[in-house]
């Protein structure tokens, strides 16, 4: 039986044989890896983590570079426009295929833009007040909201971003209408929940760990969070609500397919380790998470159609690109 170290053997020497789309031997300069957020974030974490594994295994550099804006779809297009030649990827959620198409369409960014290489992570949501804050539950927020109609805000890390969108919907479920501000990331929101210019933050719950200064009303996920363990989940709370976000890494859509079956394969590899396991329960998610591309690409079509509705709602608000 192949073991995955030779695996990766196999996809190295796939990438140099005799009739292969490159002449060279893959790869054989440094990766760029773009993660189309600010530095700092859970989705950062994982990429450098990812990257360090990364390099350890293909013997080159694999450098991650900030590239945030527009919900990520900065970043996310700019790797989409880049040459096929697996040097410039991208580490991203699934909503830059399912969502940024629809939400802003000027980007230049369509399902098929990019190419799913391997699944990464998975990020729950939550939302979080200052210690300071009335609201000790969802059922303190419900109340307040619905005395106040609109006067309650709320930020996240975008419009139609997976935080944005778990909120929007659990405050559908709930009934109430709140007030969405969007930024350009989640260090951003929180600075401003703290300093009372807003009342709740939407971010990935990995942005909330290690803080004393925020207290969490409820993580939108299936069940607790290992990392906060005394959080309820909006589930608990009456409020069937638990959102999904998911991705990875992402190639130009052109990209040789025997450069990407070096990239699956290595890939397979850093998600066993314990480095990268590691990553993700600071993170805090699941410490594997890994599918390879054909289970990975599957996922983005399910995910628009369970968020179909939500998109729909917030034409309106949607950035032109």
């Amino acid at each position: 039986m192949i073991g995955r170290r030779e695996l990766v053997g196999v996809a190295l020497g796939l990438a140099a044989a005799p009739g292969a789309r490159a002449q060279e031997a893959y790869p054989a300069r440094p990766i760029q890896v773009v993660n189309p957020y600010p530095a700092g974030g859970a989705t950062d974490l994982m990429a450098r983590a990812m990257a360090t594994g990364l390099a350890q295994r293909l013997g080159q550099p694999v450098v991650v570079v900030n590239r945030d804006g527009a919900a990520g779809a900065v970043g996310t297009s700019g790797v989409a426009r880049a040459a096929p030649d697996g040097y410039t990827l991208a580490f991203v959620p699934s909503l830059v295929l399912s969502v940024l198409p629809v939400t802003q369409p000027n980007s230049g960014l369509r399902p098929d833009s990019l190419r799913p290489v391997c699944q990464m992570f998975a990020n729950a949501q939550a939302i979080a007040v200052r210690q300071d804050s009335p609201f000790r539950n969802l059922a303190d927020l419900v109340a307040a909201a619905r005395t106040a109609p609109g006067r309650i805000t709320y930020g996240s890390l975008g419009i139609a971003s997976i935080p944005h969108l778990a909120v929007l919907q659990w405050a559908r479920v709930a009934g109430v209408e709140i007030t969405h501000v969007p930024y350009r990331g989640d260090g951003a929101v929180i600075t401003d929940v703290l300093g009372g210019r807003l009342d709740l933050a939407a971010i990935v719950l990995g942005s909330a760990s290690g803080r004393t200064d925020l207290r969490l009303l409820a993580v939108f996920d299936t069940a607790r969070n290992p990392a906060f363990p005394d959080v309820p989940t909006a589930i608990e709370q009456g409020f069937d609500v638990a959102p999904t976000s998911f991705g990875g890494l992402m190639a130009p859509a052109a990209t040789p397919p025997e450069r990407l079956a070096v990239l699956e394969a290595a890939c397979a590899e850093v998600a066993r380790e314990e480095v990268y396991r590691a990553a993700a329960r600071r993170a805090p998610q699941p410490e594997s998470y890994h599918t390879g591309a054909d289970a990975f690409a599957r996922r983005p079509a399910r995910d628009v159609a369970e968020k179909a509705e939500l998109l729909r709602g917030i034409g309106a608000e949607a950035s032109p690109g």
